[in-house]
Formats: structure tokens, sequence, C-alpha cells
């Protein structure tokens, strides 16, 4: 539904919208009207108010039975990591309209995750991929384009083009990341995007909030940063990703001792994440990757290798001249 068909927004008022970020009524209706007032720069509440109202009114009852919304579900995309041990622990891939959280130690393998699913979510839905494009916030300056190329190439994908349908944002302090984001409903609705990746989402906030004195701050700021993202998810039905860093614990509360370890962020990014997973180094080029806590998968684990094409099943592996070289990378 175009804004202009919404009673109370006229063209002047669609033209703020849109260049704030509002491409259509699902995105106003799904804003806090407080985030709203922030970004088209209203004085006041009261209109903001209004239009979010206007735009809620629009879309009908926000009411749906179970079944309903049962049947909505299977709208939902599956993206393949290349493993499908993997991708079976995910009950068939990354899902769209979700947040899936990879954590782990450094090394554990987050962020070469991160690059498979880069190239993967650009294969057809019928190939195990999104059939789009895809947008990486890279909060530490990790993204490798040698690395995107590579896999893109060594899974039968023209490089060029595949690294064509990456779109990479630099992010540089986490109110950066914020508009960044805002910015991103915009970009999502103009292109075919399909996938978002932060990696990873917390570095920021951790780095600039220190001390328990600001806590509270960071929390409060990372928990609306995670809610922004979580609704541009479910608004264009695409799938996000975020990595996370984890601490050490000389116990851990609900991670098994092998892992000795905790995610950070707190119940705030437990809470968004709709699956998480913690990813931990076994040996050489392996690695174990654990549910911890998903909405409808259980405990679980499984073993993946990580290579020259990507993430693959340890089963599958056939080494290879390029394949050995790249056998050791982490991230």
């Amino acid at each position: 539904m175009k804004l202009e068909e919404v009673k109370g927004i006229g063209p002047s008022v669609a033209r703020r919208l849109r260049s704030a970020g509002f491409i259509n009524v699902e995105t106003v209706a799904a804003t806090p009207a407080k985030e709203l007032m922030d970004r088209v720069d209203y004085k006041k509440l009261g209109p903001a108010l209004k239009i979010v109202a206007a735009a809620r009114e629009a879309l009908g009852s926000s009411f749906v039975s179970a079944w309903d919304l049962y049947q909505m579900t299977k709208n939902r995309l599956k993206c393949t990591t290349g493993s499908r041990a993997l991708d079976a622990l995910l009950g068939g891939g990354v899902e769209s309209q979700t947040i899936t959280e990879f954590t782990g130690k450094y090394g554990s393998g987050k962020t070469q995750i991160c690059h498979s699913l880069a190239v993967t979510a650009q294969l057809k839905p019928e190939e195990g991929g999104l059939g789009g494009e895809v947008l990486f916030f890279d909060t530490e300056g990790t993204f490798s384009t040698e690395r995107a190329y590579q896999i893109a190439s060594k899974n039968g994908l023209d490089p060029e083009e595949a690294l064509n349908n990456i779109t990479i944002s630099r992010v540089y302090t986490s109110d950066h990341q914020t508009f960044l984001l805002d910015h991103a409903f915009k970009l999502c609705a103009e292109q075919n995007i399909r996938l978002v990746i932060v990696d990873s989402a917390i570095s920021h906030f951790r780095g600039e909030y220190v001390g328990r004195e600001s806590l509270s701050e960071r929390q409060q700021k990372l928990n609306s940063y995670l809610h922004k993202l979580s609704r541009l998810a479910q608004i264009y039905n695409l799938a996000a990703v975020i990595t996370n860093q984890a601490i050490d614990r000389p116990v851990a509360s609900y991670v098994p001792t092998p892992f000795l370890g905790d995610p950070t962020g707190g119940n705030i990014v437990a809470h968004a994440s709709n699956t998480r997973v913690w990813l931990r180094r076994a040996k050489t080029s392996t690695r174990v990757a654990r549910i911890l806590a998903s909405s409808n998968l259980p405990e679980a684990e499984c073993i993946f290798r990580i290579t020259g094409r990507g993430i693959e099943d340890v089963e599958d592996y056939q080494p290879t001249e390029n394949a050995v070289e790249t056998e050791e990378i982490t991230a």
C-alpha cells in the first residue's frame, strides 16, 4: 500500500516520510511514534502519533488466528549455509523474518559463516538461496572481498556479479550503526535485499559504553537497534544474521562446560535473537555449532568445516590444492 493511500498522508508528508526511509505503509505502522518523530524531524509527538495510528488503521486489524499466523510463516524462506549438517541444525537454513545469532570466541568461524551466506543468499530459492542481494554491515573491518570472490568462484558463480550483489557498509561508531540501519529500510525497499548481516552487532556498543555506570544506556540503545533490525526482517521478509562476541567464564551457566564462555549483550541480545548458535573451534578447520536457544529448534549440535568453498560438511570434504591453502582460515 502506498503512503498517499492513507488518510491524512498527503504528498508533502509522504515525501518527508520517504526521505526518512519510510517507503511504505508497513514501515510506518511498525515504527514507534517517538522514533518516527525523531527521524522525520517533527518537533512534537502529536503528528507522529496520528500518522502511525492512520497507517495501522489502513492495514486493518492486528488480530489473527494462530492458524492464519501458521499459514503466514510458510512464506518464510531458508538460506543454505553450504553445509547440510549446519542447515539441518538450523531447521533447513537461516530463516527469513527472523534474527539468527552466531556467537563464539575469536577464530570460531563467525565471519566465515557470514562470508558464505553473503554468497549462498544469491542462489535461487530452488537452489537453497534467497534469490536476492545482500547488505553487509561491517563493524570490525573483517569483510574480505578476496574471500567472497574465492567462495563465489569455487561455487560456480560469477565472482564479479556476486560481489556486485553485496552492498558493504563500514560502521565506525554505535551511532553510525543505528544511522545506517535507519537508512537500510529505504535501501531494502529499492533493491532486492534478501539478507542483512551485522558482523558484529555489539562491538561498538561494548567499546563505547564502558563500566557499570553506562551499562543501562548501552543496553537501551542496543535493544532499540535490535528491535529495528527485527522489524526490517519482518517487513521485507528477509533474513537477518548477527554475530556476537564471547566472554570467558570459569563456569558457564547455560553453556556446556567445554565451551567455557558466554555470549555478550545479556538478555537484550538473547531475547532479540530468534535462534542462537554457539560456535567453537575443534581442530584444524573443523568447527562445532550448538543451538543455545531457539523458539522452534531443539538443543543439538553439529560439525562442519571451513574450506576454500566456504562452509562445508566434514564427510564431503575432499582436499584440493586450493582448499588446503585455505584450510586454516579463521575469523
